[in-house]
């Protein structure tokens, strides 16, 4: 092997290695959605009460305007970068500002797993939570689990989650289904109306609920090692949305009504609602199932995260976008991202375990999630405005269709990113100056954080514009379809 070649092979990923439905399970895997079920409906139902399924099922229809970005660009472009290298496609000087909001989301989301793995595992056993410390065992654990599997392998990482998340969704899907039948003549179209009095909180409850389908888009993230690429990744997009929604409006519907329209308000003061609503109709067999199902919702999201952010962060180091060349190295036996996958686990785990030494695993995950959630919503509207800027810039004539996918659609989902982290941040501020506690103003301080981390990615992009504009060129430019043969 020639010395050219060696370095071609240091920066490539195996292309084909996996294929549609390993695609489908890596986005799925990220909506994790028993453990929506189990716990974080609580959210949503908050809100939208008696109107939660309306609500889960109106934030499914808006972010599937969110997946017409990805969609679209999935057919111009292999590249492991995703988003930051489809905003390259729509200008070159938003990609530094893409990948460097997506950092943000990338070091702070992974506490979803790191740290809410503990906080289910404390809910279902008092003895478990009263020893102290005892969630820093279950998180550095799972960090090795998170780490080590990915580390070895695309394929096998991706036959894990797509195995064990088809069989969750099976089973969500079931057991409402059984939930439904069983309620018989209590069952009612209301969660599926909208009420006028209820149209705010209708809406408050949509708004919260579709960061509940983020990830979706990540199967763009192994685009470069997925068989013909631009022929099944948008498939996979369609079919993980597809089934991502069933998974969760189906069981919301059940979760509301089996526990009572007119108890409703007391679903969102439970600990765990989800679990008690299946104990209640399927036993203990639905209460342990459905137990089991979330732990592996936390794994296969971690596997996941780890899949999606060590190949983000390749691409950006190939480009020399805010990460060194080294950090672009590919193991020569596993083709994998070996050094991002080591550097940024090890940066997620010590963010999330000072955040959990400062507020509890539970509010501590809560407390950096409020920050991912703003980082990932700022990456899609600067890619919803790269598609825009891509067709504007390719084409000469649009028909009515081309201008609903391709400007107002785009748009129309930005304006439902800004939008949340407006709220997000109203709320927050509100909470803190109502109740002064150093927990509410860690939640404000976080959310506030994650528009102050996105403003410094302009900076950044500027940066880039003004004194690196060679290197800037680069950006996102590979397509492994194109450049590997």
């Amino acid at each position: 092997m020639t010395e050219e070649n060696k370095k071609i092979e240091e920066y490539t990923l195996k292309k084909g290695a996996v294929g549609l439905w390993h695609g489908v399970f890596q986005s799925f895997s990220f909506v994790a959605p028993a453990g929506d079920v189990a716990i974080l409906l609580v959210g949503t139902v908050t809100f939208a009460e008696q109107y939660t399924a309306i609500s889960v099922l109106l934030a499914w229809l808006i972010y599937g305007l969110f997946m017409i970005t990805p969609y679209e660009f999935s057919k111009i472009k292999a590249n492991a970068g995703s988003y930051y290298a489809y905003s390259a496609e729509g200008s070159k000087w938003l990609a530094p500002i893409a990948l460097f909001s997506w950092i943000g989301e990338n070091l702070t989301g992974p506490a979803f797993s790191l740290l809410g793995l503990s906080g289910f595992i404390f809910l279902l056993s008092s003895l478990l939570s009263s020893i102290p410390f005892l969630w820093i065992v279950f998180l550095i654990a799972l960090a090795v689990y998170m780490g080590l599997l990915p580390y070895l392998g695309i394929r096998p990482s991706l036959n894990y989650v797509m195995y064990t998340g088809f069989a969750e969704a099976i089973f969500l899907v079931i057991a409402s289904i059984i939930i439904v039948i069983r309620l018989g003549s209590a069952n009612t179209i209301i969660p599926f109306t909208i009420s006028l009095p209820y149209i705010p909180a209708i809406f408050f409850g949509a708004i919260f609920s579709i960061l509940d389908f983020t990830g979706l888009g990540t199967v763009t993230t192994i685009s470069e090692e997925m068989k013909e690429s631009k022929k099944t990744v948008k498939k996979a997009i369609i079919y993980a949305y597809i089934l991502a929604g069933i998974s969760l409006i189906l069981p919301a519907y059940a979760l509301t009504v089996g526990w009572g329209l007119s108890n409703i308000s007391t679903y969102a003061t439970s600990p765990d609602p989800g679990l008690i609503v299946f104990q209640k109709f399927l036993g203990i067999v639905g209460f342990a199932l459905l137990a089991a199902f979330t732990i592996n919702s936390y794994l296969s999201y971690s596997v996941a995260k780890t899949n999606a952010v060590s190949r983000i962060w390749f691409s950006g180091a190939r480009d020399g976008i805010i990460f060194p060349k080294w950090l672009a190295y590919v193991h020569p036996k596993y083709k994998t991202p070996s050094h991002a996958i080591l550097v940024w686990l090890s940066l997620a785990v010590v963010i999330s375990l000072i955040f959990g030494i400062l507020f509890g695993p539970v509010n501590g995950g809560l407390v950096l999630l409020d920050m991912a959630g703003v980082c990932i919503l700022a990456v899609h509207a600067v890619t919803n405005s790269a598609l825009s800027l891509y067709i504007k810039h390719t084409r000469q004539n649009y028909s009515p269709l081309d201008v609903i996918k391709f400007f107002l659609a785009p748009s129309i989902a930005s304006v439902f990113s800004v939008l949340i982290i407006y709220f997000s941040l109203q709320s927050a501020l509100a909470q803190a100056i109502a109740q002064p506690t150093s927990l509410n103003f860690a939640f404000f301080g976080a959310t506030l954080m994650g528009v102050i981390w996105v403003l410094i990615g302009i900076g950044i992009s500027y940066y880039y514009l003004k004194r690196k504009p060679d290197i800037l060129a680069k950006a996102g430019s590979f397509d492994a379809e194109r450049d590997i043969e």
